[in-house]
């Protein structure tokens, strides 16, 4: 172990960097590509269908584990089509900037009270602003298919995620009044104590919000009108074959995974135990924090997959409604009650 730890300072710093960004990025990458087949496989349970079961590995099916590679095969053979007067830079540029703030937000992300790989004073305002640049992406890829289907989902996309995005930096600033900090790690140190310590509590409705306006920034069922098939095709990305639509889904998933993620650090107590301050700590102090924090996350991840088996999609006038005239004031009202609650100390999370 010495060995190891000699020849890892030995290391160049960009090579340890390097280094961690590959730690994070691949396991996340395959994490992505195995929640489409993780999300088959729940819905189809729900309905009573099998899903995929067939593509396996060296002849084995395996329950169709193999599905994900399959598909990301399929999608790198397949021709890109580019629509004749398409903005063609712009066209291919915009999935890039899509996917990029879902991936580049995991660098200030704390898997653990040590394991982050840049442990920023301003990790909470970094988050806010990489995961509003993703509009950006739907907007171009909508205007440069020079497509009228895919402008007009552009638009209905955008509109949408904009007015969730509020509400989820809302949330967001009733997490960072509590915690009195703007760094991920000290906003989950400032949950220690016990379970019932933890953010989910005093910012109940902060939590709720943050979370259901994460499944509508993501356009995921019930909040996906911008991609109904059966109102306006396939939204933003209609004009989009190849890989070029599969950057798109990737970075679908790769959102949900972090929204999920971020849930739980802001409100679960990230790496916490669940059984801190309980008489069952000392039983469970062999878990790692970041298995606490990847259980946590895998809840939030689950009901994405529920919520699109369950939910009836909604009118496109009703989630605008909800988004501009419920979320946003709601937010704005608890955050006045978080900071009396913070100025008179309010046990037991603020004392």
């Amino acid at each position: 172990m010495d060995g190891l730890i000699a020849f890892w300072d030995a290391l160049p710093q960009l090579v340890q960097i390097m280094l961690k960004i590959v730690a994070i990025m691949l396991p996340l990458m395959i994490t992505v590509a195995y929640y489409t087949y993780l999300e088959r496989k729940v819905i189809g349970h729900m309905q009573v269908r099998m899903g995929p079961n067939r593509v396996g590995f060296f002849g084995f099916r395996l329950l169709g584990l193999g599905q994900p590679i399959a598909d990301a095969v399929k999608l790198m053979f397949k021709e890109i089509v580019i629509p004749s007067g398409a903005n063609k830079l712009l066209f291919l540029i915009a999935p890039m900037i899509t996917i990029a703030p879902a991936l580049a937000a995991w660098a200030v992300f704390p898997f653990d009270a040590e394991l982050v790989l840049a442990d920023i004073n301003a990790g909470l305002l970094y988050i806010l602003a990489l995961t509003s640049l993703g509009v950006y992406g739907v907007i171009i890829a909508g205007w440069a298919s020079n497509s009228k289907y895919a402008l007009l989902g552009a638009m209905r996309s955008a509109a949408q995620i904009v007015a969730y995005e509020i509400a989820m930096g809302f949330a967001l600033v009733g997490v960072l009044v509590a915690a009195g900090s703007l760094n991920l790690r000290e906003i989950v140190m400032a949950q220690e104590g016990s379970l019932l310590h933890w953010y989910w509590l005093p910012l109940l409705p902060l939590f709720l919000i943050y979370f259901i306006s994460g499944v509508a920034e993501t356009n995921r069922a019930p909040f996906d009108v911008a991609e109904g098939e059966s109102e306006i095709v396939a939204g933003f990305h209609v004009e989009y074959s190849g890989m070029t639509f599969a950057v798109f889904f990737l970075a679908e998933y790769a959102n949900m995974i972090l929204i999920s993620a971020l849930s739980a650090l802001m409100f679960l107590g990230g790496w916490l135990s669940p059984f801190q301050g309980t008489p069952l700590e000392s039983w469970f102090a062999w878990v790692p924090g970041i298995i606490w924090l990847l259980l946590k996350t895998f809840v939030f991840m689950f009901l994405f997959l529920w919520f699109r088996a369950t939910f009836p999609r909604y009118r496109y006038d009703q989630i605008m409604r909800l988004g501009w005239k419920v979320f946003i004031p709601i937010t704005i009202v608890w955050i006045v009650v978080v900071g009396l609650m913070k100025v008179n100390q309010a046990p037991w999370w603020f004392n």
